[in-house]
């Protein structure tokens, strides 16, 4: 089985309002408190996100170098209220590995 990697063919270009577009929020789980320990933070993203442009968002507004982009989408419950079936949206979440000596600080804002 192997991992796929980042395709390093052309960079992306992106405007600053993309990049923040692209970067909805940090996750803070314990999950994703547990990957901190080895060097990755995990962010949502829009469904439509792709691994080289969630890169360039990343190294874009945290100065940081990314080493790899790992993404998933999580399909959204189906829950009750009332009685009434509803459904939370689907959404996609980006656990990004950065370099050594580098970090990212989600507790504060960007």
């Amino acid at each position: 089985m192997s991992k796929t990697r980042i395709q390093a063919s052309k960079p992306v270009s992106l405007t600053q309002e993309r990049m923040y577009d692209l970067v909805r929020a940090p996750i803070i789980t314990e999950k994703s408190t547990m990957a901190s320990e080895h060097n990755q933070v995990a962010f949502r993203v829009p469904l439509e996100a792709t691994k080289p442009e969630i890169k360039a968002a990343i190294e874009g507004l945290f100065k940081v170098q990314v080493k790899d982009v790992n993404t998933l989408r999580q399909k959204g419950k189906v829950k009750r209220f009332r009685g009434i079936k509803g459904r939370r949206s689907d959404i996609k979440k980006a656990y990004v590995t950065l370099e050594e000596g580098h970090s990212i600080d989600v507790t504060t804002g960007i």
